[in-house]
């Protein structure tokens, strides 16, 4: 009986924590069908009088709109993509692991069935990255969500806005979301702001006027959050980094922050691939598999100079790298 309750109370916390966890969700559905309201109907269809000025304002309005429903979408119910069979630690080594006391020994058993994958992160102490939960070896950039419950293929974090994990299957769809987000604040700020000022200049009802200040406060409200939340991704995507392990993440070389900096150019096509037109709309494209990752080699991550060097040939045009090029050719001639 005792037995019975302990099981069936954890079980009931994770099925109050899966309600719960709906909650951030549910609360921005309820701003954004608020704030839908409040502008399709109260001021366009009844505050606009001018016919040509009432049809620009919903046009623009529902296109944006659209986009930033279809991203929120997608960032929600895209799962995360985790690792596949041949990370699991088979069965043979997992009693070798199990049964084994000695730490070491259970680093060289990690490390001979990782020789067979294509694994090159390492903990800070240089061990192969294991999670104990899932019983998988970890791939390059894969972490385990606690509150998922499963390793999470270039996990950046775990997201309440959107009840999902955020990671390689819908990072895009995510900075495209941040993106759409802070247009349609910014689109319903700008608008409103111009009836907002009729205050002063006509006389309206304080009321109304009262209304307006709202909107124009709760849209300005979300665009400085959601400025700094999607500044702050974009610099990570910059330099191809995740949030979770940003700060130091440590790689067969050695730690190096900047392992995975490929350019600017290549760190945007990691994310949003290779053709541009499909960047700004909501359908998976990032390249790889999300199970390894194109890394700098490993002579320019330890040497800075190199590193400076490729850094000034990304920036330099197709003219300059092609004297560039040449240049250096000839130079290795001479000294041969």
């Amino acid at each position: 009986m005792l037995a019975g309750c302990r099981v069936a109370l954890p079980r009931g916390l994770r099925c109050c924590q899966r309600i719960f966890s709906w909650v951030p969700v549910v609360i921005i559905s309820l701003v954004v069908l608020w704030s839908y309201y409040a502008y399709v109907c109260e001021l366009c269809l009844v505050t606009i009088t001018n016919p040509t000025e009432k049809v620009a304002y919903l046009l623009i309005f529902h296109v944006v709109f659209v986009l930033f429903i279809w991203t929120y979408w997608k960032a929600i119910f895209t799962p995360p993509k985790q690792p596949s069979k041949k990370f699991l630690l088979p069965y043979a080594e997992k009693e070798r692991y199990d049964l084994e006391e000695h730490p070491e020994a259970q680093k060289q058993i990690l490390s001979e069935f990782a020789k067979r994958l294509p694994v090159y992160s390492r903990t800070g102490s240089g061990a192969i990255r294991f999670c104990d939960t899932c019983q998988v070896v970890k791939p390059d950039r894969c972490h385990h969500c606690s509150v998922c419950g499963m390793c999470v293929l270039k996990m950046d974090h775990h997201c309440p806005w959107v009840n999902n994990c955020i990671g390689y299957s819908n990072y895009k769809f995510f900075l495209l979301f941040l993106a759409y987000a802070m247009l349609y604040c910014m689109y319903i700020g700008c608008t409103v702001f111009k009836y907002f000022l009729l205050y002063w200049t006509v006389s309206i009802s304080k009321t109304f006027y009262l209304t307006l200040a709202f909107r124009l406060f709760v849209a300005l409200m979300f665009f400085i959050s959601l400025m700094f939340l999607f500044g702050y991704h974009c610099w990570l995507v910059s330099l191809n980094r995740t949030h979770t392990r940003h700060f130091q993440p440590s790689i067969s070389n050695g730690p190096d922050k900047n392992g995975f900096h490929l350019g600017l150019c290549r760190n945007l096509e990691q994310v949003f691939g290779k053709k541009k037109k499909l960047w700004l709309i909501p359908v998976f494209t990032s390249l790889g598999d999300g199970f390894s990752f194109p890394m700098r080699m490993s002579c320019e991550s330890r040497n800075p100079l190199l590193a400076a060097e490729n850094q000034w040939e990304d920036e330099m045009t197709d003219d300059e790298n092609q004297t560039y090029y040449e240049t250096s050719a000839i130079t290795v001639q001479v000294e041969k």
